[in-house]
């Protein structure tokens, strides 16, 4: 049960410490600081009413046993079982956070999309996926915010950025990195011939701090671009999309949403040193500078799942083999028994192309 996984006495001296340091008069003086206790202040409330919602539903629950033995009630017993039913949902989820312990998992995450390989359909299969992602994120009661957008010139979309707002979310996302391959009949072509898609997918954690990474401006390529799209006039007819190449490795991030130039270059940057800090932990790198670009663009481009629509229907991640037949429910938002999959076997590898 939760009562002996929690150090419940632990917690409330550790809430009373960090409120205790709130209220000093100096608090806000460093406000990033300020702000990163305040982060962890509302991470020990949250286990503390985690706990009290546990143990409330068990005490429910047990409420109802006993007067279910009294006066024996199916409708009143059908609906102990479904709180003891959720019950082992959040607490099967409480045990997968467990397993997140990066340094980086309990932030929010950036989600990158790219159309790849498959002309049209590909644009398509990458706005599939934006949505895909984007329900997946709702379902968990997390926020998404696009960061960047743009549409192909017959339908779906070339790249989009989103990020995703919620404890755990990078967590839960990283290993969704890779090449993603679609398989069915093309909706675009006339002849209903199978047509096989490709889109790329990068996630970066969601840094609230400043990260602290120096790059040489020598290293960076700053471009601008009219944004386009909804969002007003101003991204229309002024120059305001902007994009950082970072030229030793080729990484580039593109930022449009802000209405000014200077607005999306910060938060460009931020996604770019955002990008280069998990790729220089994956590669063990000491310093940014260090970084392969030849690694970068192959571990960008593996094949980590096929989604099957034709002549069969399957999902399948080629890691830990994990598959459903049930592809709509995926595409609806259903990936956590891939990510649970991938969390439980302790799998962050690319997967292996095959035609399954």
């Amino acid at each position: 049960m939760p009562r002996t996984v929690f150090d419940v006495p632990a917690l409330n001296a550790r809430q009373q410490d960090l409120e205790q340091l709130a209220a000093q008069p100096d608090f806000w003086d460093d406000q990033q600081n300020a702000q990163k206790q305040m982060r962890r202040l509302d991470e020990v409330k949250a286990q503390l009413l985690q706990l009290t919602t546990w143990q409330g539903a068990v005490g429910d629950a047990q409420a109802t046993l006993e007067l279910y033995e009294l006066e024996p009630d199916d409708e009143m017993l059908a609906e102990a079982q479904a709180g003891l039913d959720q019950l082992r949902k959040e607490l099967d989820r409480w045990e997968l956070e467990r397993l997140l312990s990066g340094e980086y998992d309990k932030e929010g995450a950036v989600l990158s999309i790219n159309a790849g390989a498959g002309g049209t359909d590909a644009q398509d299969w990458a706005q599939m996926l934006l949505r895909m992602y984007t329900r997946w994120a709702e379902d968990h009661d997390m926020k998404v915010t696009v960061d960047e957008l743009s549409e192909g010139e017959e339908a779906g979309i070339k790249s989009a950025t989103i990020e995703i707002e919620g404890r755990y979310a990078y967590g839960y996302l990283r290993n969704e990195k890779g090449t993603h391959r679609l398989v069915r009949i093309s909706p675009f072509n006339a002849n209903d011939k199978r047509q096989t898609s490709f889109a790329g997918i990068e996630v970066m954690p969601k840094l609230e701090e400043e990260v602290d990474i120096d790059i040489p401006e020598k290293d960076l390529e700053v471009t601008t671009s009219r944004s386009g799209g909804a969002g007003g006039q101003n991204v229309n007819k002024v120059e305001t999309a902007v994009r950082i190449l970072h030229v030793p490795t080729g990484l580039a991030v593109r930022c449009t949403q802000e209405r000014s130039q200077l607005q999306n270059k910060e938060k460009a940057m931020a996604l770019l040193k955002a990008k280069l800090l998990v790729i220089a932990q994956e590669q063990r790198a000491a310093e940014i500078a260090d970084i392969r670009g030849d690694i970068v663009e192959a571990a960008w481009g593996n094949q980590i799942r096929n989604y099957v629509f034709h002549p069969y229907q399957m999902v399948k991640d080629l890691r830990t083999q994990e598959e459903t037949n049930d592809v709509q429910g995926v595409m609806n938002g259903d990936l956590d028994p891939f990510i649970q999959s991938l969390l439980r076997q302790g799998v962050d590898s690319p997967g292996q192309d095959e035609d399954s």
